[in-house]
């Protein structure tokens, strides 16, 4: 008896198994691509940060050492932007109306 409630059960768990989800709708679809978005900024947020505390360490570590070979430059960090989230679709339409505007006027 108690194998067939085992069977039923493992049958019950394999069939929801194979459901499919539906597809995801386009705010879905929006809300995954702005939390990507942020990811990226996220980042690069933490590799300007990296790079801060190593120049730290590396200026803490010239200044204890006096080393007397060549000095080694190094590259500024640069500040990532802030964030600032466009839907990828409405940015390029908006951006491309001006530019065809201007094309029309100067064959005239």
């Amino acid at each position: 008896m108690k194998n067939i409630f085992v069977l039923v059960a493992a049958c019950t768990l394999a069939t929801s198994v194979l459901a499919k989800l539906p597809a995801p709708s386009d705010d879905a679809k929006a809300k995954a691509a702005e939390a990507a978005a942020k990811a990226a900024h996220a980042g690069k947020v933490e590799a300007y940060q990296l790079c801060k505390s190593q120049d730290k360490v590396a200026a803490h570590y010239r200044k204890g050492s006096k080393a007397t070979g060549k000095p080694v430059a190094m590259p500024a960090c640069a500040a990532p932007a802030p964030f600032v989230y466009s839907a990828a679709g409405a940015a390029p339409a908006a951006a491309g109306a001006p530019a065809a505007e201007k094309k029309k006027k100067k064959k005239s």
